[in-house]
């Protein structure tokens, strides 16, 4: 068991029989009241975002759960396939669960996939990844008043705001955080 009070962002816990990541926490203490504890969650599973409240000193149970390395293989049509590097199993986790991950998911592409009791939790994808453009706006020329953006799409459909001497053919680096550009490859 772990004390509410001793939650950090990130971190992973159960309560009522529930999974939990944290995403932050306040801690509010006064003279005259116990310590209380808000952490803003989400539920793994659903992607559900809520808060819950606690006294300090209420218990919470410890998650563990295990990355592996996998490769994505391909997008069968209502799933993604992943491929374990080790053993060569394949996995299959519905489209549905992964909405924003398919923006960045491309052939080969090496991933974590999170498990928790042998449930498939997420996947964790590295901080930025190459991209080929298959659609790109043309410059117009004197729109560079401000900051000079057009539109791209990407190979896996994402759009993407990116500089004016970008081309049709060029391949591109993008934060998986956002969906932002963030320079050629």
């Amino acid at each position: 068991m772990l004390n509410c009070t001793e939650i950090k962002p990130g971190s992973c816990f159960t309560w009522e029989n529930e999974l939990y990541q944290c995403i932050d926490i306040q801690l509010n203490k006064t003279a005259m009241a116990k310590m209380k504890v808000k952490v803003k969650v989400k539920l793994p599973r659903t992607g559900v975002v809520k808060e819950l409240s606690f006294i300090g000193s209420d218990q919470v149970g410890e998650a563990h759960l295990d990355k592996r390395p996998m490769q994505f293989l391909y997008d069968s049509g209502d799933s993604m396939v992943f491929m374990d590097s080790e053993t060569y199993e394949q996995i299959e986790i519905p489209n549905d669960r992964l909405e924003w991950e398919k923006n960045f998911l491309v052939p080969n592409l090496d991933v974590n996939i999170t498990f928790y009791e042998g449930e498939i939790i997420g996947v964790m994808l590295p901080d930025k990844v190459e991209l080929d453009l298959s659609e790109c706006e043309a410059a117009v020329k004197g729109n560079t008043a401000t900051s000079a953006l057009k539109n791209a799409v990407t190979e896996t459909g994402l759009l993407v705001k990116v500089p004016l001497f970008i081309e049709e053919s060029d391949r591109i680096v993008v934060s998986t955080a956002d969906g932002k550009y963030c320079g050629r490859a």
